[in-house]
């Protein structure tokens, strides 16, 4: 079902994407191939085999609005730009740095759109006495569209390289957990909170592979050691989907165990306090008392939902059902 769900958000993603670039050509949204015309002030002459000259260009917010159709711009531009001779055509092309409060938020999406932090386009007019200048900048089409295609390829990128540095945690702290085990650590553990496991996960044998996993991850999380507590989580879920009657079906001990690692009780919140002395703060640890009162809330609620939910006929009907149902 999950994955429909993901499928059909994809699907509808590139449709709007689609749709709406083909609106911008249509309107051509961009004004791709029409010169805009803007005041010229030359601040300096750089000599050469191609001379260029610095200048700063302005422009009136209504021109702007005017040439684009609508509200694009809030204040007046006035920026720097670089006036070339392409080595090539001998053309004049001009290259408009894109950043600043006086940019136009079109260029911003344009340049967005191109990868570039600077636009670039071709000098149609330049009269330095009477300080004009028109241009075009460089088409723009597409950009939604290219804009999801970049999007999915950097969180790609992403995921793998989230997936490879988990590797070597995963290694490491399943290794130490075999090591446990071997040596009879998890069965003292296990037995220590047997009480507390049976109320939790009363459909867990107390023996069950599972049981020492949920340990391991729970007190992982509640030391703050996130990475450490991620493939305990991963091993825990593996052991219990195998006690489901039906396939791809949670089971009561699977939706409890995800309430307590959603619910994030945490005794030392490592990560929020690292970030708040990152930023300068006085205290960092300040946060810890109140971080343990609202993660304990949120366990109390959720493990309070789940254990009535549970209880509804419906939930054990989708539980106990066939797999042929």
């Amino acid at each position: 079902m999950l994955n429909h769900v993901w499928m059909w958000l994809i699907v509808i993603g590139l449709v709007v994407a689609v749709s709406r670039d083909i609106n911008d050509e249509v309107r051509n949204t961009y004004r791709n191939g029409l010169p805009l015309n803007a005041s010229l002030a030359v601040k300096k002459d750089v000599p050469g085999l191609h001379p260029s000259y610095e200048v700063e260009i302005s422009a009136g917010r209504e021109t702007l609005n005017q040439f684009y159709g609508s509200q694009v711009a809030q204040t007046d531009l006035l920026l720097p730009a670089v006036i070339t001779t392409s080595p090539n055509t001998g053309q004049l092309l001009i290259t408009i740095p894109v950043a600043g409060d006086r940019v136009p938020a079109i260029w911003k999406e344009m340049s967005k759109s191109l990868g570039k932090e600077k636009l670039e386009g071709k000098v149609v007019a330049f009269d330095r006495a009477e300080g004009k200048i028109s241009f075009e900048l460089e088409k723009v089409s597409y950009s939604k569209i290219r804009s999801v295609t970049r999007a999915a390829l950097e969180y790609a990128d992403t995921a793998v390289t989230i997936s490879l540095g988990l590797i070597g945690v995963m290694a490491l702290w399943l290794g130490v957990m075999k090591v446990a085990e071997e040596a009879g650590l998890l069965k003292v553990l296990t037995r220590l909170l047997t009480p507390v496991t049976k109320q939790l996960f009363p459909d867990v044998p107390p023996d069950h592979p599972a049981v020492g996993a949920m340990i391991m991850n729970i007190a992982a999380n509640m030391l703050g050691l996130n990475n450490a507590a991620t493939p305990l989580g991963l091993k825990a879920m593996e052991e219990l989907a195998k006690l489901s009657p039906r396939a791809g079906v949670a089971t009561n001990a699977m939706c409890t165990f995800l309430v307590i690692n959603t619910a994030g009780l945490t005794l030392i919140p490592a990560t929020a306090i690292a970030i708040r002395a990152a930023q300068g703060s006085a205290d960092p640890g300040i946060i810890i008392g109140t971080s343990i009162f609202g993660a304990g809330c949120a366990t109390v609620a959720g493990l309070v939902a789940v254990k009535i939910l549970q209880r509804l006929p419906g939930y054990k009907k989708a539980l106990e059902g066939k797999d042929n149902e």
